[in-house]
Order: C-alpha cells, then sequence, then structure tokens
C-alpha cells in the first residue's frame, strides 16, 4: 500500500530505483546484498526487499526480522532455507530452487545457505525497513560470564572459541576464515524434508577478526 500523505503531484514522487545503488553489504564480488526500501523509493509504503547473491555453502547468518515478515524467492541457483519454528521447538528445512518460495513468519529466527553456486534470492518484507538482528551481536557482546553461568559452560572454552567475532557477520563464513579449500557439501535433494539434518560444511580456524556491517543491513562490509 501507497504511503496515505504522500502528495502525487509532487515532483519528488519516486516510480524508479535501480538496486545496484544501493549495496548494503558485501562479503565479496559473489557474495553481497542490496537492498530496497522507502528511503529509495517513496512510493513503496509498506513493503521492502532485499536483493541477495550467494555462491555456493555461503550463509545468511541466523537472525531475526521483528518487525517483519519474509518472504524468499529463488530466482537462480538454490539454497537451503531453515526455519526455527519457536512453537515446535523444531528446525524446519526448505531447498529452493527459481520459482520457489519460503515464508518465515515475524520474529523467528532463520538462515539462508546457497547449495549452488551463482545463488540469486530475492527477500521480501511487509515492512518499509526490515529490522535485523543478528545472532553473532548476541555473541559477540553478550558478557561471557553471563553465558557460562547460565549454560553451566566452561568461561575460559567461551571466550576463546567466541573471540574471533568481531563484527555483525551477516554472510559467513567470514572472509578471512581459513581452511576455505576444505571440501564442501555438493549435493542436496530436490526438496528438504522438514527437520532433516542439513551438513554444513567444515572451516577451521578463524582469524582474530573479520569484516561486517555494525548493526543491520545498512552500511557495507
Amino acid at each position: 500500500m501507497a504511503v496515505s500523505y504522500l502528495d502525487f503531484n509532487s515532483p519528488n514522487v519516486q516510480y524508479f530505483y535501480d538496486l545496484k545503488n544501493n549495496r548494503t553489504f558485501t562479503k565479496d564480488a559473489n557474495n553481497f546484498i542490496n537492498a530496497l526500501g522507502i528511503q529509495q523509493l517513496n512510493t513503496l509504503g509498506n513493503v521492502s526487499l532485499l536483493d541477495i547473491y550467494l555462491s555456493k555453502a555461503n550463509v545468511i547468518e541466523p537472525h531475526i526480522h521483528q518487525n517483519a515478515s519474509e518472504l524468499v524467492y529463488c530466482i537462480r541457483g538454490a539454497a537451503v532455507v531453515s526455519i526455527l519454528n519457536p512453537f515446535t521447538k523444531t528446525v524446519l528445512n526448505y531447498n529452493i530452487t527459481p520459482g520457489q518460495v519460503t515464508n518465515i513468519p515475524q520474529g523467528w529466527f532463520h538462515w539462508e545457505m546457497a547449495t549452488e553456486d551463482d545463488t540469486h534470492l530475492l527477500a521480501i518484507f511487509d515492512a518499509p525497513v526490515p529490522e535485523f538482528i543478528a545472532v553473532s551481536d548476541f555473541l559477540r557482546l553478550a558478557p561471557r560470564n553471563m553465558l557460562a553461568h547460565t549454560y553451566c559452560l566452561d568461561q575460559a572454552l567461551v571466550t576463546q572459541a567466541l573471540a574471533p567475532i568481531k563484527s555483525t557477520t551477516t554472510i559467513g563464513p567470514p572472509a578471512n576464515c581459513v581452511n576455505q579449500h576444505l571440501p564442501r557439501t555438493d549435493s542436496y535433494p530436490p526438496q528438504v524434508e522438514q527437520h532433516m539434518q542439513v551438513n554444513y560444511p567444515v572451516y577451521g580456524a578463524r582469524k582474530s577478526s573479520y569484516p561486517g556491517i555494525g548493526n543491520g543491513y545498512n552500511q557495507q562490509g
């Protein structure tokens, strides 16, 4: 729905926008996100989208959109869209290929992993600006002693394990993650059944820091 108070007689009314002009996150030449919201196209109203490009085994990190539902549409390639159902306490995995969609209810944890190179996804939101809370931000900012105490963990091990997370990841693994030459999963069934365990690639130790975007989808990496 268009913004009700928009003056359509104004010369400032916008009907066209080129997404290439709003690159909001870049991991590398094959993994990046363009965005469109009401700031770019003022006639959009209550809708926005992310234009996502991924190479094989790259993951849009676990996150939530606390103000919007999300419809993930596959344009090219293939991806596994994973959703954590907070009511059934189960993870649902859906392999989408061109022409297929997965719907993610507002506020549910979810993530997407490309299973083919040159994957192109379109994420559509029912909000003019989708808010974004990344798990990487919780992991890097939560006090280590609180995590260790709450979950009965060794604080030294928690601190060591989480130390490499210096900023919002957005698209993982980070660009400077070592051992990315390790074999990656090469095939997935045409449709991933619900609750099926997805075999993710295994990477080695990471360096002490890697690029991120701060908060949300509004900065370049």
